[in-house]
């Protein structure tokens, strides 16, 4: 077996755990994060408070009419599999119902571990990118130490200074996305952070584009050809990706595909599903 069919073999296993698992968790998003009245959400919650929706087994009582509750954005996050790793891991399955006393510290927790199992989700799909072997030992030991702080006890993991590491790692996945993005074999303007709400795309040739960062809100991308374009944090919220192509896309997400409107024929990579509200 090739060093690239390790990877990819190793990475399906791992990306299995990044993925949320409602079952296992004792509905932290539902508790933990703070939102706001507006297009997403019906209400104002304060983190920390349990959303009023959120019952006793720590399942949403409206999972299947969020949309048309007003709680679009509950219907857009994805913890990356944190969720279960707080809850069953972190914490050895003692819930915050059962055990008030650990309720606050499972809240701060929580976001910290979710932003390192994202990064968890981007090194591994640079580890199953035949184009970045240069890179793959670093990328695998920045994934090893990315692992050693999610197993920290909840003591140490507040005190984890995720935006040093998260450097870090971007330096890695920046030195990825050139080494993928030279494949299209062609020069492509940097539109890294660049303002593209509402763009006319329609259409258009972006293979191989930097659009780390990119605001694509409500972009028209219709047909577009995004493959091999780095879409690390671009924000493609309403963006119509309808009939684009997405195959070859770099660190696009599942929060990004759920925040979009797509159809039958918008094609994705294969680690992301077609967010049934499409």
């Amino acid at each position: 077996m090739s060093e690239e069919d390790r990877n990819a073999h190793a990475g399906t296993g791992r990306r299995l755990d990044l993925l949320g698992d409602c079952e296992s968790c004792f509905g932290l998003c539902c508790v933990a994060l703070p939102f706001a009245a507006s297009a997403d959400f019906a209400v104002d919650k304060d983190a920390g408070k349990p959303c009023s929706n959120l019952r006793t087994d720590f399942r949403c009582g409206i999972h299947t009419g969020l949309r048309k509750s007003g709680f679009r954005g509950c219907t857009v996050y994805d913890c990356f599999g944190a969720g279960q790793k707080v809850s069953q891991v972190t914490f050895g399955g003692r819930d915050w119902r059962q055990a008030p006393e650990t309720a606050r510290q499972m809240s701060d927790v929580f976001p910290v571990v979710r932003q390192l199992h994202e990064l968890l989700w981007y090194l591994t799909e640079a580890l199953a990118l035949p184009p970045a072997r240069p890179v793959h030992a670093e990328l695998r030991s920045a994934l090893d130490e990315t692992e050693r702080l999610t197993l920290l006890d909840a003591g140490l993991l507040a005190d984890v200074d995720v935006a040093a590491h998260r450097q870090h790692v971007n330096t890695l996945l920046l030195r990825t996305s050139e080494l993928v993005r030279a494949k299209a074999g062609r020069r492509t303007k940097d539109r890294r952070g660049a303002d593209l709400m509402g763009a006319r795309l329609k259409g258009a040739d972006l293979r191989g584009a930097n659009l780390r960062g990119a605001y694509l809100i409500a972009a028209d991308l219709r047909g577009a050809d995004l493959r091999c374009a780095d879409l690390i944090g671009a924000d493609l919220r309403d963006a119509d990706l309808r009939g684009a192509d997405l195959t070859d896309s770099v660190f696009l997400t599942q929060p990004q595909v759920n925040a979009a409107k797509g159809d039958a024929a918008t094609k994705l990579p294969p680690a992301l599903n077609r967010p049934s509200h499409w």
